[in-house]
């Protein structure tokens, strides 16, 4: 990491707050560097970064921390930090195209309830990751229509090695085969994606962990193994 918008983008991936992280001017620094951490490769994201201002910004702050000048220090550490949070967000929003923001308003959407309180009482589960994929695949939903093929995609990349089954010959029924335990998170987890990207004249049936048995596959022919259909 060099600059500020990666730690960012870093700790947010982590799970950390970026209100946790307070930026202070680097007493001692490289000029070729953004961020002044003793470890060039450091990974771990500490409360207190040190940062050479002066490496982007330093029309903003050639005079801020003059040495002559030891007047309303305390004042100026904090109005720097606060402005150190600001450019740090304008330099992920220049990251931003169109499909990103798209992105962002589905999100917010699903907070704030649009798409239904079923959906929003159960985002805690999911991972960021899981909700950009949900996010992803909503956006492909609205412009492309094709909610069977986003609905297998959604959970094969949320549950690995699922599996998933279309029975169009007497009925409309998809068969998923999940190989996790069936846990109250997981089954809210999968009921929540159902809510957003199953056809309402499909009807489905779950399988958690036990696969139903296919003549000719031994793989799903093992014995104590076998769901029934």
């Amino acid at each position: 990491m060099n600059y500020i918008w990666d730690l960012m983008i870093q700790a947010e991936a982590a799970g950390k707050d970026s209100r946790e992280i307070t930026f202070r001017p680097a007493e001692s620094y490289s000029p070729y560097m953004e961020l002044s951490n003793p470890a060039l490769n450091f990974t771990l994201i500490d409360p207190e970064v040190e940062i050479n201002p002066y490496y982007r910004f330093y029309a903003l702050f050639k005079d801020f921390f003059d040495i002559n000048n030891p007047e309303d220090l305390e004042f100026r550490q904090v109005f720097f930090d606060i402005a150190i949070h600001f450019l740090a967000e304008i330099d992920r929003r220049h990251g931003l195209n169109k499909r990103e923001y798209y992105l962002k308003f589905i999100l917010n959407d699903l907070t704030n309830e649009l798409l239904g309180p079923l959906i929003r009482r159960k985002l805690p589960l999911f991972t960021k990751k899981e909700l950009q994929i949900i996010a992803n695949n909503l956006l492909n939903l609205y412009t492309t229509g094709e909610m069977l093929y986003l609905l297998k995609d959604t959970i094969r990349q949320i549950f690995l090695n699922s599996l998933i089954y279309a029975n169009y010959e007497s009925k409309n029924e998809l068969l998923f085969f999940i190989n996790y335990e069936k846990t109250a998170a997981n089954e809210a987890k999968l009921d929540g994606i159902l809510s957003l990207f199953l056809p309402i004249e499909f009807r489905t049936e779950i399988y958690w962990q036990k696969h139903f048995g296919i003549i000719g596959h031994e793989e799903t022919m093992l014995i104590d193994q076998i769901a029934l259909y």
